[in-house]
């Protein structure tokens, strides 16, 4: 299953909470009512920033980290000599830069123990 953009907002909206500003009566009784969703647009808006901050930064060519999940490497590769291997033709790489994903120990033992 592929996780889109709208699934992480509605994650968000569901597990996010917001403490109310004032409280009531009931509130006092029942905790729970003391919080209310965090409306969808902002979680939109949330999910949005977060990957325009990761976008910027890896366009810098700076590395992310985020402990418990892994880590973003921007790597570069120079120019090299290739060949199509359809035509066997040999044609020059340009040089360019790649992102690459490196997985942290802890998500990689919950993907193992999940299987």
């Amino acid at each position: 299953m592929t996780v889109t953009k709208e699934d992480l907002v509605n994650s968000v909206v569901q597990k996010v909470r917001l403490k109310r500003p004032r409280r009531e009566r009931q509130q006092f009784l029942f905790p729970e009512f003391d919080y209310e969703p965090l409306p969808k647009k902002r979680a939109a808006l949330v999910v949005d920033t977060i990957f325009e901050i990761i976008k910027k930064t890896l366009e810098k060519g700076d590395s992310i980290l985020i402990s418990g999940f892994g880590k973003f490497i921007v790597k570069f590769k120079w120019a090299r000599k290739g060949r199509n291997p359809r035509t066997g033709e040999q044609i020059i790489l340009e040089s360019r830069r790649l992102v690459t994903f490196h997985c942290a120990p802890r998500l990689k033992e919950k993907i193992r123990t999940n299987d």
